[in-house]
């Protein structure tokens, strides 16, 4: 599943990243590290952007980044 897909309030752990380049050195740069948990606080009506919890850090992603994002989601 990718970070996308998930409705808000679920949580999962990120389990890889589908982007390289500055994209992925950005994504790194703001703590979307493999490992990390992530909870997904907001999605906007279109689904974009996609507000999510990580390290007690709030982040805004675009879909098409969340999409990259692969994630398993914690039941």
């Amino acid at each position: 599943m990718n970070l996308a897909k998930m409705k808000p309030g679920e949580q999962g752990k990120i389990t890889g990243m589908g982007v390289t380049g500055p994209l992925r050195r950005r994504l790194m740069d703001m703590g979307v590290l493999v490992g990390e948990e992530v909870k997904v606080g907001k999605v906007a009506p279109l689904g974009d952007p996609i507000e999510v919890t990580i390290k007690n850090y709030s982040l805004s992603l675009r879909k098409k980044e969340a999409e990259s994002i692969a994630v398993e989601v914690f039941k």
